[in-house]
């Protein structure tokens, strides 16, 4: 499954040194970071450390691709060894951030993982879809080659499979909204957790169904699995006010839900006129800012002691930078981490959530704004 598309430029300020997402988890790692930096001041450890590997960076995550297997006609799978410092504790459902350099720019999209979540791990896998308004898509389908060097962002997202996974479970997925739950499913298997599973997914045709051919092995080793493939130019699409039709327990279920946005207003319907809304989850294409709230109020910069008076739904990133501050950045929309700062005081916000964030936390000014007067440590 697929997020939002965006361009950045490739000038990223290369003066400030970004904290690794997921540092904290490689302590020992991290301590060799901060002694190499120290070493190499006033040039950033990458300078040196990607002359030996371009896998080993200070600054960033990055992955190499390593294999590229077609799915379908406009479809491929990307097999990505990550490099220093990823983690692999992510939770099956989970998407990841990739950039990719294309004509001289970063260019940034979230993916979800359809690896298995498997400690021991030494690749992940993402698939990706060609959308014709994609830029991104179609590159990494038909336009990038095995080799290429890639950044990433740390895996993130709620819409996951528990461990262990509930006794009654119902899929519904449509077109490529079968990449999460492909996760949730290969790692089930080799969990030896498949329980009684209902699927029900669509797709135009059954040669533009993904991993056709493996869902049907599944369903062939685990008869508690039941796939119903649903070819969407020939059948019509699935109408979920005749569910019962389909899968008459599927109130007792829980439901993982992920597909077109139309198909996810109709199951946040019907779920909740059924009064069972807390049994569905749902995974949705387009990440949407909260509403903006609060009155702003002045960012200071504490490092340069430059100020700015924004406000609530001005971006810290923006402020920054209006007030001529050398801001580090990297996608500017929440996924890369190579803008994360520490709050040294007051509040912000996120812009996407609305949670307010505290003294003393680390984050992300490309999506918080201030709430209130607050000082960050740039």
């Amino acid at each position: 499954m697929a997020k939002s598309e965006i361009k950045v430029s490739a000038n990223v300020v290369d003066t400030v040194r970004a904290q690794v997402a997921g540092a904290e988890k490689h302590p020992r790692l991290n301590l060799l970071r901060n002694v190499v930096s120290r070493i190499t001041t006033p040039l950033l450890p990458d300078d040196y450390l990607q002359l030996a590997n371009p896998l080993w960076s200070a600054r960033e995550l990055r992955g190499r691709i390593v294999e590229i297997r077609r799915e379908t006609e406009d479809s491929a799978t990307l097999v990505i060894k990550p490099g220093w410092g990823f983690s692999f504790d992510y939770e099956p459902g989970q998407y990841i951030g990739i950039g990719v350099l294309v004509d001289g720019r970063w260019r940034w999209r979230s993916y979800s993982l359809t690896s298995p979540a498997l400690k021991g791990s030494r690749t992940i896998t993402i698939t990706v879809k060609a959308m014709p308004e994609g830029f991104l898509s179609t590159h990494l389908v038909s336009g990038v080659e095995s080799g290429a060097i890639v950044r990433l962002a740390a895996p993130q997202g709620e819409f996951v499979m528990p461990n262990p996974a509930p006794p009654k479970v119902l899929f519904i997925t449509a077109g490529s909204g079968i990449t999460p739950v492909m996760s949730m499913l290969r790692t089930l298997a080799r969990r030896e957790q498949i329980t009684d599973i209902e699927h029900l997914h669509s797709a135009p045709t059954e040669d533009d169904a993904l991993f056709r051919a493996e869902l049907a092995e599944l369903a062939s080793a685990h008869p508690s699995y039941r796939l119903r493939l649903r070819a969407t130019r020939t059948e019509g699409r699935l109408d979920l006010d005749r569910l019962d039709d389909e899968v008459p327990d599927w109130r007792e279920r829980q439901t993982w839900a992920c597909g077109p946005e139309a198909m996810l207003a109709d199951a946040e319907r019907v779920w909740s006129a059924a009064g069972v809304g807390t049994r569905l989850h749902q995974e949705k294409f387009a990440v949407s800012r909260a509403a903006a709230r609060g009155a702003g109020g002045t960012v200071t910069f504490g490092r340069t002691g430059k100020t700015a008076t924004v406000d609530g739904a001005t971006s810290l990133m923006d402020a920054g930078e209006q007030a001529g501050v050398r801001m580090p950045f990297g996608c500017r929309m929440g996924i890369c981490q190579s803008c994360v700062v520490s709050l040294v005081e007051g509040h912000v916000r996120d812009l996407r959530t609305g949670d307010e964030h505290e003294p003393g936390t680390r984050i992300q000014t490309c999506v918080s704004a201030a709430s209130g007067d607050c000082v960050v440590d740039v």
